[in-house]
């Protein structure tokens, strides 16, 4: 099991005293039994991702937020503050796997702001990530299984709530399908999509459980 510890970049930037963006950046830094230069390698992932992260919330996003401020100079109503978050959230640690999942959130105007969500499933033995096909070895049919029971899901949803995704959701989750965008937990493996993919912003971001009895247990991997 890894030890995590919060790293945090953070800021607020005005324009003529006023505050135009907040950005918070959370991302974590592991310390492991499994191998310390995996947990180098990894860290320096994180790191440099962050690192970019705020330097494009310091650049393109603060530039962003100038150009809108500069229609209330007198900040009369007050001007709503940009805002850009990004949050981890560990949801399987056990042995030298660790999976995780990233939410980033901004708001930039409107009546709401917007999440994207991104994932990372790691071997800290190796320092590699480790892929969705790697829990369906020799599985026939991959990923069209996965799909057929993404739509049962979705079907006893769609009993309890109506109108909670879009009426071709069949033909949309296979669409914007992607590979990359799962993690692990103790239930068996989560896939989501994004806002809007395959459900009304309303839904959030989907998320569907495929139990490990489903698939390979990451304790074999």
């Amino acid at each position: 099991m890894q030890k995590i510890h919060n790293k945090v970049l953070k800021d607020t930037m005005f324009y003529h005293d006023i505050p135009v963006l907040t950005y918070k950046i959370n991302y974590p830094f592991f310390e492991t039994t499994c191998s310390p230069l995996a947990a180098c390698h990894i860290n320096g992932y994180y790191a440099l991702k962050a690192e970019k992260t705020e330097k494009n919330c310091r650049t393109d996003l603060y530039s962003q937020a100038v150009q809108a401020a500069q229609y209330i100079p007198e900040n009369i109503p007050p001007f709503n503050s940009y805002e850009f978050l990004s949050d981890y959230h560990i949801v399987y640690n056990k042995g030298c796997i660790v999976s995780l999942y990233t939410d980033q959130y901004s708001y930039s105007g409107g009546a709401h702001g917007a999440t994207v969500r991104s994932s990372d499933t790691w071997d800290f033995r190796m320092g590699r990530q480790i892929n969705l096909t790697e829990f369906f070895p020799g599985v026939q049919g991959f990923p069209e299984c996965l799909f057929q029971r993404i739509e049962k899901q979705i079907e006893d949803r769609l009993k309890e709530s109506p109108a909670t995704f879009f009426e071709d959701y069949s033909q949309l989750l296979r669409n914007n399908f992607h590979a990359e965008n799962f993690y692990i937990t103790p239930a068996g493996l989560v896939i989501y999509y994004q806002q809007y993919d395959i459900a009304p912003y309303a839904s959030g971001i989907p998320e569907f459980v495929i139990p490990f009895r489903n698939s390979r247990s990451p304790e074999i991997m």
